[in-house]
């Protein structure tokens, strides 16, 4: 795994196709990894792509994947990512199929492991879940429990990060997980120019729901994004919900739902997330004092900056400085 912050090689991820594979979730990989850049433009990254199958990798959304590679990349991956998958065997009988078993077999030991979407159900077919926190697509949920009764699955939250196995949940949910890797191994300016790229909101938290309602807002309405703009660029002001109501030129109570609606958070959550993310990039970014900091973030003081940042991130502002600041 990537943990010191120099990332002196590339990283090798080698993307593990059990077909038929989920199409969309195949390609969130080689998308997110293979876009993550050091300062120096180098990529931090080695994205190889092989199918548990010979030939092209079927989806089930009617097109096939050509592999660049074997399976003998899988021995010298640093991370293995698992796409969503409806390979019976582990959809259906809750077993790995010889083929999938002899190529999650060369996975090294010390190798991160990683599914998207129901790519859990491989994992868990391999034993690697057992007794771990997890979670997949909420839609597979009973049939994964019925299989798989050794998990602690929960189908309520974007992704879990459980040390050596990581899983997410459906769909763009598998963007987040990655983006959350990248931001792991290299540092959130890293993956936030990573979630630019792929115009994408740069972190969702993992415990929030997977359920979220995204409706689209009536003709004419406006939403809360100008007011989440307006908002980064005052990090260092007070904010309240009446002040971020009055830009969106709502009702409190009114922008308060929107808000949720459209990002899944409440305003307050969204404010001390942003406020962490900010202060992550400065630590990376810059010299400056934890103090100047955290007035630069909203947090006022140095004391309520480091409350957050081991809240948020399990860590303190000089251990993260240390680790990322090389990238």
């Amino acid at each position: 795994m990537c943990k010191d912050s120099a990332m002196t090689s590339a990283h090798h991820v080698v993307v593990l196709l059990l077909p038929p594979v989920i199409g969309f979730d195949a390609t969130i990989p080689p998308l997110v990894f293979g876009n993550a850049r050091a300062a120096s433009g180098e990529k931090l990254y080695r994205v190889s792509v092989c199918s548990a199958d010979p030939g092209p990798a079927q989806c089930a959304d009617g097109f096939a994947f050509a592999c660049g590679a074997g399976l003998e990349a899988l021995e010298t991956a640093d991370t293995v990512v698992v796409p969503g998958t409806l390979r019976r065997s582990v959809r259906r009988d809750g077993v790995l199929d010889p083929a999938a078993r002899a190529a999650f077999e060369r996975i090294p030991d010390a190798a991160r492991v990683v599914s998207l979407c129901t790519g859990a159900f491989g994992l868990a077919a391999a034993g690697l879940l057992d007794g771990l926190r997890a979670t997949t697509h909420w839609q597979a949920a009973a049939q994964f429990r019925r299989l798989y009764p050794l998990v602690q699955l929960d189908e309520a939250a974007l992704f879990f990060d459980e040390g050596r196995v990581l899983t997410s949940a459906g769909l763009s949910a598998g963007l987040d997980l990655c983006l959350h890797v990248v931001g792991a191994d290299a540092g959130w300016r890293v993956a936030n120019k990573v979630a630019r790229h792929c115009v994408t909101p740069p972190h969702r938290d993992g415990d929030q729901s997977q359920f979220i309602s995204w409706p689209s807002p009536p003709r004419g309405a406006a939403g809360t994004t100008a007011t989440q703009h307006w908002a980064l660029g005052r990090l260092d002001q007070r904010l309240t919900v009446g002040q971020l109501a009055g830009h969106a030129r709502m009702s409190p109570r009114t922008f308060a739902r929107r808000f949720t609606e459209e990002t899944g958070l409440s305003p307050a959550r969204w404010l001390a997330r942003e406020r962490v993310r900010r202060c992550q990039e400065l630590l990376e970014s810059t010299d400056l004092t934890v103090d100047t900091i955290a007035q630069r973030v909203g947090f006022g003081t140095g004391a309520t900056l480091r409350a957050r940042l081991r809240a948020e991130a399990g860590t303190t502002p000089s251990d993260y400085r240390r680790r990322f600041t090389s990238t």
